[in-house]
């Protein structure tokens, strides 16, 4: 009987999966997952995410799953000998890292007489298969949005209940990944829990009211989705089919699509994982001495006085997650209002993020940043203040996360330091006056306009 390893990555799922719906077609299935070094790079709360959806996998395969350590340019090939495999199936990686990794397993696999086969991708349509007419990329989001929308919803894969699973313990196994300690409780990283989630926020009106309530950070506003569909236990597909023809439907089907966005721009131009993708902003300065590190360190603990940008902060150190309108909030406090270099705001986030991915975190920066593929200038400058008041009118977000200010009325919560009351005890002072530093942010970007 014919071997097809199924080399799992970020898609730890069972069901619509295609790449075990393309396996099963062959004979035995030999799941494979393979903990590469290069994990250690991520934070402690993604890994260990990762470590419960993967304890989660290989028990819905009765314990089928293989974990090998190692390179996976070597391990994987290997591996495919040693159980006497043709066929390793994977879905599509796009990123710069996965790219390079599969190309080069295709290679070793080769020079075997073996083959890597690509089967769908963690997207609803693959990066690079929504272009214009004349076949380029887009770099702003609203054509790309419309073109994607006219693009035919990808059929759902039919389930395979009859996979033939050819695994540990007849195959030796290295265990799993160490599951770091994130310090605090994480969602439950398994398909049923993620489903449950979803049918519950839909059940409570969620979907129908998400035009509105996705920017209201003390109301469970959002699906809790992303952790979910960054390690593929759902895919988006299955949420698109869930979507109805309703307005705020549309507006959470607009939030997938902008995922597609982002891995297509990377995909596309995969030095702007940490690079500017407009060039023409090298040239905006930006502080790195020793004031910097202490005003980064400030925002990173949540203690820079704007209760807003600190509340988010702290959200995401005692979780693992941070509320999208905050993270936009937070990201433009720093590049702003501190003038300080996205990539630090960006490899924060990527420590410590459950949902951590490189497309859409970096890229959701250089948007806030004003490098990116945001369509309008950097002008756009978020006034923590004006931005708390609007989001968080009765301060319940805030009082939530920042226990300084439990008992701070709603008409002083917002700015404490102009409040008759003062700041209370234990809160501090801002660490920058917002006025004064937007005006530092236009005058800089005024400086790269006149070259």
């Amino acid at each position: 009987m014919s071997r097809t390893v199924v080399w799992f990555r970020r898609d730890l799922r069972l069901a619509e999966n295609p790449l075990t719906a393309a396996a099963s077609a062959d004979g035995e299935v030999v799941p494979l997952f393979v903990v590469d070094p290069a994990f250690d790079r991520s934070g402690a709360a993604r890994r260990a995410f990762m470590a419960d959806a993967l304890r989660s996998l290989g028990a819905s395969m009765g314990g089928a799953l293989v974990y090998r350590h190692g390179d996976p340019i070597t391990t994987v090939p290997a591996f495919a000998a040693e159980v006497g495999a043709a066929l390793v199936i994977v879905s599509d990686d796009f990123g710069p890292y996965g790219r390079r990794r599969d190309a080069a397993v295709a290679d070793r696999l080769a020079t075997d007489g073996r083959t890597l086969r690509r089967v769908g991708s963690p997207y609803v349509h693959a990066p690079g298969s929504v272009r214009k007419d004349d076949g380029t990329p887009y770099a702003v989001f609203t054509p790309f949005s419309r073109r994607w929308q006219m693009l035919t919803a990808p059929e759902r894969v039919a389930e395979s209940h009859d996979t033939d699973w050819y695994g540990a313990p007849a195959v030796p196994c290295d265990g799993p990944p160490e599951r770091p300690d994130p310090g605090h409780d994480l969602p439950v990283a398994d398909e049923v829990t993620a489903h449950r989630m979803f049918d519950e926020f839909d059940r409570r009106g969620g979907l129908d009211h998400y035009a509105d309530d996705r920017n209201v950070p003390a109301i469970e506003g959002t699906s809790r989705m992303s952790p979910y569909l960054r390690w593929g236990i759902v895919h988006p597909n299955q949420l698109i089919h869930r979507l109805r023809p309703m307005p705020s439907h549309d507006v959470f089907r607009s939030e997938l699509c902008w995922r597609d966005f982002y891995a297509d721009i990377l995909a596309t131009r995969p030095e702007t994982a940490w690079t500017n993708l407009k060039p023409q902003m090298n040239a905006m300065p930006v502080d790195t001495d020793e004031r910097a590190r202490s005003r980064f360190d400030a925002w990173a603990a949540g203690t820079t006085g704007y209760p807003i940008v600190d509340a988010g902060m702290r959200q995401l150190l005692a979780t693992g997650w941070m509320h999208n309108r905050v993270r936009m909030v937070v990201a433009s406090f720093l590049i702003k209002d501190l003038h300080l270099p996205w990539q630090w705001g960006a490899r924060h986030f990527m420590r410590h993020l459950i949902d951590g991915d490189l497309a859409s975190n970096n890229h959701g920066w250089q948007w806030a940043a004003g490098t990116g593929t945001d369509a309008a200038p950097y002008f756009r400058i978020f006034n923590p203040v004006s931005q708390s008041e609007r989001f968080d009118a009765d301060g319940e977000y805030i009082r939530r996360w920042v226990t300084e200010l439990a008992h701070t009325p709603a008409n002083a919560i917002h700015a404490p330091w102009a409040s008759k009351r003062g700041i209370p005890l234990g809160y501090q002072a801002p660490i920058v006056d917002h006025a004064d530093e937007r005006a530092e942010a236009l005058a800089r970007y005024s400086m790269v306009t006149r070259r």
